[in-house]
Order: structure tokens, then C-alpha cells, then sequence
């Protein structure tokens, strides 16, 4: 990728730091349940996105609703199943990361948070991809960071450790959000999906809240002003830049600049709540932030690379397993040649764009923050016919 790191870019990057470190002290200084910030915190992304969504990919929600995208055919139950699984993660990372800024303090639950990567290269290690030794090292050294970290709240005990679990939960389900969101939108774009998650995620959180009779109204105005702050910060001006600086800058860079996350966060925390970071902590803090850098700098593609090795002497690597299907031409029953468009949002041919990535490269951007997703796609479709066919029935396409 071209960079384009001018004063307009760094400015966006600064923007997208800072509103994204604005969601723990937030969160912490509202007096609502963490649930009910939770529902409204998705209920608000929802809201944004759902307009943004119709702005930017109408003829996709066209087609979508129409079933001319084949959503529900039969080899898409499965990638539908794991998008609901993805926003059940989701709705568990929002849940955990929310309650934990209530039990800890938000430096120490900003910090866990954002060991996500190191469990999804976890969980790409249990798929059988393998990681290198750098990555490994940068593992070992936020694991060591954690335990310095969370050292006070194991021996105090209480509700600061619960919070650190929690976060740590939070992590956990980030990561496995990531990675079901990965088998399940080969042939949606990231507004769509990001909206579809951010739909069914709310609406579970809202039958938990119904279901242990916690309410969703009747806030004081630090609750208020709380929820407001969630939607300009990190849900509009957070989403917005992050994905302008994408334009301009690397995914591995935003990445490493999002762990800033943590000493902002902890500042904002200091300067409007009060909450001061134990010295003590400080080493562990920062073990957590070097160790997920290294595991972020490793290389965000290792599971591209293995699955490309064995394709390197010829330089194109395998079309991805969990698309729909593979692209075929379509069928004509005459010896004339036929031309063919793709539809509106699709602009390439998937199978050429595929093979033009090389292992130092992905595909897609896969950063996403707290559950916001990166507006960037590769579509997988099949190209379609202009005009019918005569002699074709409509049930043999």
C-alpha cells in the first residue's frame, strides 16, 4: 500500500486513538447497569450504521433482500450460522469489556482488551496454522505482563480481579468474533455484515437485560452524557478516521497505533474520574503493550502465508475454502460468444484479484475495535449474464 502519511493522515490517526480510548472511561463513568450500556452502545451502532449501510451499499441491501445474492441458499446456512455465532461473541466481548471498566480499573481493563490479538494467534495456532518464533515471543511476554499486571488484584482478591477476568474474557470473545467473522462473510461486504452484527448483537443483549428485569430507561445525565459520548466518539468519529487512515496507512500500523489505547485511556480516567494507575502495575502494563506489538508486527498474515507455501512456485495462491463456490462460466447452450457484466458492487474478477496477493499482503482488513470493522471487502461472486438466453430456462441458472 501506498503511504500517505501527510498532516491530514496523522490527524486522523490521532482522532481514531483517541476516540476509540474514550469507550472504558465512558463506560466507567456512566451510573447505568453495564448491560443496559452494552444494548445501547450496539443500539447506537445500529443506528449509525444502518443509514451508512443504505448510503454506501443500497443495491447490495437491493439484492440482498430480493435473494438475488443467493444469502440462503443451501451452502450459505453455514456462513450464516457463524455470523450469528460471531455476533453471540460479540455481544460476550461488549458484556465482559463493559462490566470489567465497573469491577477495575480502566487502565488494567483497557490493557486486557487488547491482548486480543494474542488469542486469536491462539486460535489460529489450534487451526493448525503455524506461527513464528517472534510471535511466540511476543505471546510469552503479554502473558508475563498480565500476571505482573493483575499481581495487586490476585492478592487483594475482590471485585478488581473479577474485572480483570472479565476483561480478559472480553479479549477472548473479541478474538473469537475475528476469527468466526472470517468463515462467515466471504460474499458480504463489511457494512453489511457490520450492521447485521451489530443488529443481532443488540437484540440478545436485550433479551438478557429483559429477561434479568434490568432497565433500559430512566438514566441521570452522566448516564446520558455517557451514551452520547459513545456515539460521537468512538462510534462515528472513531469508525469514520479509522477507516480514512486505513486509505492512507497500513492495517499492521493502525493496529500497533490502537494499543494506544491503553495509556489515553488510563489518562482520561486520571484527569476526569480520578482513577490512578498503581506504580506497581506500570511494568506489567507496559509487557502487555510490547508483547501484543510484537505479535501484531509478526505477521498479521501468517495464516495467508501457510495456507500460500505451497502454492509459491507458481506464484498464485488457492482460491479461499470458505467461499460460497467457485466461479464457473456460466452456461451457454450456443458456440456464440456471449458478453458478460458483473453486477453493480462488483468491480473485478475475483479469481484475478485473488492470485494478485502475495503472502505479505491480505486481502482483507481484518482491525476491527471493540466490534467495528474496517469498511474493505473482496467480493467472491459469479459473473452474470447481461440479457436472457434464448433456450434457457430460468430454472437451469
Amino acid at each position: 500500500m501506498k503511504s500517505k502519511l501527510d498532516p491530514l493522515s496523522m490527524a486522523a490517526m490521532a482522532v481514531t486513538v483517541v476516540s476509540v480510548s474514550a469507550t472504558a472511561p465512558l463506560t466507567a463513568a456512566a451510573s447505568a447497569s453495564p448491560l443496559a450500556m452494552a444494548f445501547w452502545r450496539n443500539c447506537l451502532g445500529f443506528a449509525v450504521l444502518g443509514p451508512l449501510l443504505l448510503l454506501l451499499r443500497r443495491r447490495e441491501v437491493v439484492r440482498v433482500a430480493r435473494g438475488e445474492r443467493g444469502v440462503l441458499r443451501r451452502e450459505q446456512w453455514r456462513p450464516l450460522v457463524f455470523g450469528f455465532l460471531a455476533a453471540t461473541a460479540l455481544a460476550l466481548h461488549f458484556a465482559a469489556f463493559m462490566t470489567s471498566t465497573r469491577l477495575t480499573s480502566v487502565a488494567m481493563s483497557t490493557a486486557l482488551v487488547a491482548t486480543q490479538p494474542v488469542w486469536q494467534a491462539l486460535i489460529a495456532a489450534g487451526q493448525g496454522v503455524r506461527s513464528s518464533r517472534r510471535t511466540w515471543v511476543g505471546l510469552a511476554l503479554s502473558v508475563v505482563g498480565a500476571a505482573a499486571a493483575g499481581g495487586l488484584d490476585i492478592r487483594s482478591g475482590g471485585t478488581a480481579l473479577l474485572g480483570d477476568l472479565l476483561a480478559l474474557v472480553g479479549a477472548v470473545a473479541q478474538a473469537g468474533y475475528t476469527a468466526l467473522s472470517e468463515r462467515s462473510r466471504a460474499d458480504v461486504s463489511t457494512p453489511l455484515y457490520s450492521t447485521f452484527t451489530s443488529l443481532v448483537c443488540g437484540l440478545e443483549l436485550l433479551a438478557v437485560c429483559r429477561l434479568a428485569h434490568i432497565p433500559l430507561t430512566g438514566f441521570d445525565r452522566s448516564t446520558q452524557l455517557s451514551l452520547l459520548g459513545l456515539l460521537i466518539l468512538p462510534q462515528i468519529l472513531g469508525l469514520g478516521s479509522l477507516n480514512f487512515a486505513l486509505g492512507r496507512a497500513s492495517a499492521t500500523t493502525m493496529s500497533v497505533l490502537l494499543l494506544l489505547e491503553t495509556p489515553v485511556a488510563a489518562l482520561a480516567a486520571w484527569w476526569f474520574l480520578g482513577q490512578g494507575i498503581k506504580p506497581a502495575t506500570v511494568p506489567g502494563l507496559l509487557l502487555i503493550i510490547v508483547g501484543v506489538t510484537v505479535v501484531v508486527t509478526s505477521g498479521g498474515v501468517e495464516q495467508a502465508t501457510a495456507q500460500q507455501g505451497r502454492h509459491r512456485s507458481t506464484g498464485t495462491p488457492p482460491y479461499p475454502a470458505y467461499a460460497p463456490y467457485t466461479p464457473q462460466p456460466p452456461y451457454t447452450p450456443q458456440p456464440t460468444p456471449q458478453h458478460l457484466t458483473f453486477p453493480h458492487s462488483v468491480k473485478r474478477d475475483p479469481r484475478v484479484n485473488w492470485a494478485r496477493y502475495t503472502g505479505d499482503e491480505s486481502p482483507t482488513v481484518t482491525l476491527t475495535y471493540h466490534g467495528a470493522g474496517a469498511y474493505d471487502t473482496l467480493f467472491l461472486r459469479m459473473p452474470h449474464a447481461t440479457e436472457e438466453e434464448p433456450g434457457r430456462d430460468k430454472d437451469d441458472r
